[in-house]
């Protein structure tokens, strides 16, 4: 085994590990505090601090990495996940809705180092051209995300074997594993002699920063319906918890497997010989989602709300999105030079983490006062918006990709 495939399963190892705990807590938290009597906005708010120190982390993440090395962010961002769980272990009485904001502020914080150190990672050690980084890419996000599935599944199935603390304590053990793993990357990974400033994490290349803005409603689009609404929709007509957490589960597991296939349903080695999709695809198959998210707002208003019609119409959706997420994951990559990578990685993450921090308020807040519908219009919304930004991506690929065929001549 090369040196460099021998890094990349390690990376893929500790990711693998670290999202099977974070799909576990968010089913758990959602459906321990809907036992408990909180409304669907209030559970809402139980993920603010989530995904708001997610945007944070992402944006100095990518700098602290670039100083410090990507094992040392992956180290830190475990271990930091292994004390939100622990924190979440005490008795009911101590669950207030500020205690566990901060139990998933840090939560929020371990998540997106994590993925920065992921992502980052495999930008470097893919060394055989775009065709190899499209592939390692697209199966180090799509298993996380099967794996992410398996996690809501669990979550729902311990919370009903162990409890709520029973189930956080299990899981904190299986991440001191994923931790024993770090321990084998090479100390300084990731990191680059030249020492950059604090403000050079903000991203000022129009592709990143073009690319980010369409990230932030893509994701925007699903949180809006997944994290609350959908859960508390299903429940509501009288779903119980395992069969919520098992759609919930097969869904992901389901976009986890359809972006690992994206090399293959893209056609990668014929998309204009780069060896990996283009501005072209990204919107082609933004404005794509129009079509199920449509169909399932005339379907709602013609009077037809049954859980099978709405299940179905979003695991459509999810295959579509699943194509539209592994294109992004990938382009970020192709755009940023190995000297910036863990930087424009941070700042590209950092506006997936504020469209999930969006989707994630719109998603309690639309569904207590508008229903389901209303949680689906939102949607629609943003999946316009984002394919109407990446429209700009188009113009600034080809002047990239001329600027690379001149500096060859």
């Amino acid at each position: 085994m090369n040196q460099a495939l021998r890094h990349y399963l390690t990376i893929t190892g500790n990711y693998w590990l670290f999202t099977l705990t974070d799909g576990a807590i968010r089913m758990l938290v959602v459906l321990h505090f809907y036992q408990l009597g909180y409304s669907p906005f209030e559970i809402a708010m139980l993920f603010l601090f989530y995904e708001f120190f997610g945007i944070v982390t992402n944006l100095v993440g990518g700098w602290l990495g670039s100083r410090i090395g990507l094992n040392r962010t992956m180290q830190l961002g475990t271990g930091l996940q292994i004390v939100a769980l622990l924190m979440l272990t005490v008795p009911d009485a101590w669950l207030t809705v500020v205690y566990v904001m901060v139990a998933q502020a840090l939560s929020g914080i371990a998540k997106d180092l994590n993925k920065m150190s992921a992502k980052a990672g495999v930008k470097l050690v893919a060394r055989e051209g775009n065709a190899q980084l499209f592939r390692w890419v697209a199966w180090i996000t799509g298993s996380k995300n099967a794996l992410k599935g398996a996690g809501f599944f669990l979550g729902a199935v311990l919370l009903a074997v162990l409890g709520f603390q029973g189930a956080m304590g299990l899981l904190a053990g299986m991440l001191v594993v994923g931790f024993l793993m770090t321990l084998t990357l090479p100390g300084g990974f990731g990191a680059i002699k030249e020492k950059t400033g604090f403000r050079q994490m903000f991203s000022r290349e129009p592709l990143i920063n073009w690319l980010a803005a369409a990230r932030l409603f893509l994701f925007g689009a699903r949180d809006v319906w997944f994290v609350v609404a959908l859960p508390v929709f299903l429940v509501s007509i009288g779903w119980d918890f395992h069969w919520v957490g098992a759609y919930l589960a097969l869904w992901v597991i389901g976009y986890g497997v359809v972006q690992s296939s994206a090399p293959w349903l893209l056609g990668a080695r014929r998309s204009g010989g780069r060896g990996g999709p283009g501005a072209r695809t990204a919107v082609a198959w933004s404005f794509a989602l129009v079509l199920p998210l449509a169909a399932l707002l005339l379907t709602i208003a013609s009077g037809q709300t049954a859980g099978w019609i709405i299940t179905l119409g979003l695991a459509f959706f999810g295959v579509v999105f699943a194509l539209n997420s592994a294109t992004h994951s990938y382009l970020v990559l192709r755009y940023s030079p190995d000297v910036k990578a863990s930087q424009n990685v941070g700042f590209y993450y950092a506006a997936n983490a504020g469209g999930r921090l969006l989707g994630t308020v719109l998603s309690g807040a639309s569904y207590q006062w508008l229903g389901i519908a209303g949680s689906l219009g939102f949607a629609l919304a943003f999946v316009v918006i984002a394919g109407l930004l990446s429209l700009r991506l188009v113009a600034l690929e080809s002047n990239l990709d001329q600027e690379g065929a001149r500096a060859v001549e």
